[in-house]
């Protein structure tokens, strides 16, 4: 830990890049996964497994904490941190994200974002400033820009618009949050699918010298193969010290790709919300619980897991529990899915360090396409 915001590369295997950021609050090891803590609790999980299980930072959301409990109150409270029991990093979402999933909640404009509560139809003014300001009132460590967010597929016009309004709200969101030592803003790289505007984009956040770059805008409806070309236009143009984060992203072969193609950091809701809903993520691919297969099926998810949720339980017992709609079922799925995720970041920064990240990738992308156990 240190008392300064710092990365540090430690080995580089190919493109793939296996680093540290070392802040106040703890070290983050890269690649890594966030787990999504939206509104100050990972769904259906204890902290202290998050913990546990390898997390060495989860995110927060900055629209969603706004609205309840609200900044100010959490900062009554001691912060975010001290609320939810994580003295670890954590990271905020801006509220970009939900400039294009709440599209029909909101109105938007050079001065910010005006979001009608969900919860309440309350009116809520989100500016540039007004993100920094919620973000370092719930006291996060990484805090992000606030940027707009375009579903693909869209117009040329509409996605250079946004662009460029994005990076005239980075250079406001940085005058906003000043210098706060040991803390870190990230600019969001825009630009769709728009090979041109994607460089431009990094090119001009990049000039801000930010401590922190992050590819936004996608995942949002696009094919992986135009996600895996953008962030080939993309990384070149991105700082080489600077950690770079791909938001909202994704399944384990999207972080495998990426990682391939240098990115450091990842976030996405998939484990958990998959996992409510009974589909676990293990070495031998997606498992359906729901499936009328695994009703009588006493074997585990993955008798080498070292996570007990996948070790020992039955997959009958899983079965069950998500049939019945047994919450228990959600978070011992969870509790995996989680494991899962934490335990493939783990293979893959040792695999970089020891130079051996392509066949790393390719017996992990073999073991899935194998798929699972025959049926008994």
């Amino acid at each position: 830990m240190t008392e300064t915001f710092q990365f540090k590369l430690l080995a580089t295997d190919g493109k793939a890049r296996r680093g540290e950021v070392s802040m106040p609050r703890g070290v983050i090891r890269t690649p890594a996964f966030m787990p999504v803590g939206t509104v100050g609790t990972v769904k259906a999980m204890y902290l202290d497994q998050v913990r546990d299980l390898g997390a060495d930072i989860i995110l927060g959301n900055t629209y969603h904490l706004m609205l309840r409990p609200g900044p100010e109150r959490v900062a009554r409270l001691g912060g975010l941190h001290e609320l939810i029991r994580w003295p670890y990093p954590i990271l905020t979402d801006s509220g970009g994200f939900q400039v294009m999933s709440l599209a029909g909640l909101r109105k938007l404009d050079e001065q910010g974002v005006t979001f009608k509560s969900h919860v309440d139809g309350a009116l809520h003014h989100m500016s540039p400033e007004r993100s920094i300001e919620i973000q370092g009132l719930l006291d996060s460590d990484i805090q992000m820009q606030l940027d707009e967010c375009v579903a693909l597929p869209a117009s040329p016009k509409e996605i250079e618009r946004a662009m460029e309004m994005s990076l005239r709200w980075a250079e406001r969101c940085k005058t906003a949050f000043g210098d706060q030592p040991g803390k870190a803003m990230f600019g969001i790289v825009q630009g769709g699918d728009i090979p041109h505007l994607r460089v431009r984009s990094a090119q001009a956040l990049a000039e801000l010298n930010l401590k922190g770059y992050a590819i936004g805008g996608l995942a949002v409806g696009e094919p992986q193969e135009v996600m895996l070309d953008m962030i080939d236009t993309t990384v070149p143009h991105m700082p080489t010290e600077k950690p770079r984060y791909l938001m909202g992203v994704g399944t384990p072969n999207d972080m495998l790709k990426s990682v391939a193609r240098g990115i450091d950091m990842f976030d996405c809701v998939m484990p958990t919300r998959s996992g409510r809903h009974g589909l676990a993520f293990t070495r031998r691919g997606r498992i359906n619980l729901r499936n009328a297969r695994h009703a009588e099926d006493m074997r585990p998810l993955d008798e080498e897991s070292t996570c007990p949720a996948a070790r020992d339980y039955s997959r009958a017992y899983l079965h069950h529990l998500i049939r019945a709609n047994e919450s228990v079922g959600g978070m011992l799925l969870t509790w995996n899915n989680l494991s899962y995720y934490q335990d493939l970041m783990a293979g893959i920064r040792k695999a970089i360090e020891e130079g051996r990240f392509a066949d790393f990738m390719a017996e992990t992308q073999e073991n899935w396409a194998r798929g699972d156990l025959a049926p008994l």
